[in-house]
């Protein structure tokens, strides 16, 4: 992350502050890692503390089908039912100690406030448009957009329509851009796939000062609390710092290729402990004469692999949908579909999109994920299905 100042501060912090009405402005550390992580300095129109009444706490662990899984799978995201509400939107399909992911469907705005207690957020939108709101500012979003929101960020999302879809990571870790491509600085470096311009920080929005109930749900250790509040909590005149939401879209992203296949890493877009996360993006194909496009067959012998497929014709896969998940556990060999080696041949470019996650530790299959799994994946590579396949495609 870079430096960023936004709205009115003092120019000395931890000293006094006040309104043009001669009112102090109360300073907030907001970071991680005890004083020792990134941070940003809030200044707020009100005390951030002012607790009125806190709730019982609603358990929302992800039940697990398959805690140890060697198979390899696909889920249909497009039978993941919506909710109306945005949290019960939330379906986890997979999960480890360090991260979760799914997808959410809602169909209405928030109408309260949120705060995820234990884990950075990225939050992808394959579908749909509107506004996420926080305590720092806003940030508009629209198809492909990633909006990294780091833990503890009070927020709220607007929805432009009731189709909206996102594919969702909650990491137990910081989200960071790949530490390979920056320098000792942290700046971003010329071969990166991407660069500062392309990372969008929060719009300033005017404080709210308002006092009243004000319904914030905090997530912390697989349980949500509401907490009301006596003031509003996006009451911030000013901040600056190094941690905040952010917004990057994929087709900012600008592929690496060569002449022979290139491997997935130079596809990454971010990485946490134990797991990256990568933008598959429309690119030129490999231009070495005898080169074949398709991905070579491989074992992750110490990962699993997951594709959220979005938008485009993944080259490499029999009949997949936008919207659906594939898995291929660490250790099992896997790679194109019959067919698609060969038709790969001779093509010059994709114009396919795709987010990949790799956790460097074994996902767990929750029971969300098996209610929309097409349990005829993990046989998809025999040859004697290839025209099969083929024909209910085309149906």
């Amino acid at each position: 992350m870079r430096y960023h100042q936004s709205g009115n501060i003092p120019q000395k912090r931890h000293t006094i502050f006040k309104s043009p009405e001669d009112k102090f402005y109360y300073e907030q550390l907001f970071g991680t890692e005890g004083f020792h992580g990134i941070s940003s300095l809030l200044y707020h129109v009100h005390r951030p503390t002012q607790i009125k009444s806190i709730g019982e706490p609603k358990d929302v662990t992800p039940k697990i089908a398959v805690d140890k899984n060697v198979t390899p799978r696909m889920f249909k995201g497009m039978n993941v039912t919506p909710e109306d509400d945005f949290m019960d939107s939330r379906k986890f399909l997979l999960v480890n100690n360090d991260l979760k992911m799914g997808l959410a469907k809602p169909r209405k705005s928030m109408d309260y406030f949120y705060k995820n207690a234990e884990c950075d957020e990225l939050l992808y939108v394959h579908n749909g448009s509107g506004i996420l709101k926080t305590f720092v500012g806003n940030l508009e979003f629209s198809f492909g957009d990633y909006l990294i929101i780091p833990r503890g960020t009070i927020y709220q999302v607007e929805l432009n329509s009731d189709d909206t879809v996102f594919f969702v990571v909650e990491s137990h870790s910081p989200i960071y851009t790949p530490k390979r491509y920056r320098n000792e600085f942290g700046q971003l470096l010329e071969h990166s796939p991407f660069c500062e311009r392309d990372i969008i920080a929060p719009t300033f929005v005017e404080p709210k000062d308002e006092k009243g109930e004000f319904l914030i749900k905090v997530k912390k250790e697989n349980q949500i609390t509401d907490f009301i509040y006596a003031t509003h909590p996006f009451d911030v005149v000013g901040w600056d710092g190094y941690f905040y939401p952010y917004k990057f879209n994929i087709k900012n992203f600008e592929p690496i290729t060569g002449r022979i296949h290139q491997p997935p890493p130079v596809h990454q877009t971010f990485e946490a402990h134990n797991f990256v996360v990568c933008s598959f993006c429309a690119r030129m194909y490999d231009y070495h004469p005898m080169a074949i496009p398709a991905p070579y067959n491989h074992s992750n012998i110490d990962s699993d692999e997951v594709l959220f497929y979005t938008e485009g014709d993944f080259m490499s896969r029999n009949h997949i949908d936008l919207m659906d998940f594939t898995l291929h556990p660490g250790g099992i060999v896997h790679g194109p579909h019959p067919g698609a080696m060969e038709r790969s041949i001779g093509k010059k470019f994709t114009e396919e999109y795709a987010v990949m996650v790799d956790p460097f530790r074994p996902l767990k299959i929750t029971e969300e994920a098996m209610k929309v799994e097409d349990p005829s994946y993990k046989t998809s590579w025999l040859e004697s299905e290839d025209h099969s396949l083929e024909d209910r495609s085309q149906e």
